[in-house]
């Protein structure tokens, strides 16, 4: 996978990849939030577990965050988009119960991890704090695609209805963040 942005003038492709993946870590939150509010009437055993996500992600977003502040740089204008865009995704899903929700997590996290080893591999060496912010986050959001997919029963529908909208949603969000 290339990875592909259009730079401001003085922006390195560290600075734009950090201020992606603020926007999308805050997308994140918005997700877990509305999920785990949701999921106390749909699927109350999945609330801890939600949770535990909703603390990775936030402590992801400072990660980037702290980064970008260190760049001086600001964030992403895809910011409060993926914020929004993040809510209604997972208010949706989680309306429909545990397995629409571990459904989406998977899609989420497939795509964001193959964007993410993407940018390691175009940062590492060439900007190490950037390169560093990633690998903070990668296990972590390796753990979630994994115990997602471990939850989803054999033969699951979820997979099915959620997987296009939701990779494709997630995509479109981070490339459109590259080019902002």
């Amino acid at each position: 996978m290339t990875l592909a942005a259009r730079l401001k003038p003085g922006e390195t492709l560290g600075d734009r990849v950090m201020k992606v993946d603020h926007a999308g870590e805050h997308g994140a939150i918005c997700i877990y939030r509305a999920q785990r509010l949701l999921a106390r009437w749909t699927a109350p055993d999945m609330v801890s577990e939600l949770e535990d996500f909703l603390t990775h992600e936030r402590r992801h977003r400072r990660f980037f965050g702290d980064e970008l502040a260190r760049r001086g740089a600001r964030r992403c204008r895809s910011y409060l988009f993926c914020g929004l865009g993040g809510f209604v995704l997972r208010a949706a899903t989680g309306l429909a119960g545990r397995n629409a929700i571990a459904a989406t997590t998977v899609a989420i996290e497939r795509v964001v991890l193959r964007h993410m080893h993407a940018q390691l591999a175009a940062l590492a060496g060439v900007d190490e704090p950037a390169a560093n912010a990633l690998r903070n986050v990668i296990a972590d959001e390796q753990a979630h695609h994994d115990r997602s997919v471990a939850r989803l029963p054999p033969k699951s529908i979820w997979p099915r209805i959620v997987d296009p909208i939701v990779a494709v949603s997630t995509e479109w969000i981070i490339r459109l963040g590259m080019r902002l």
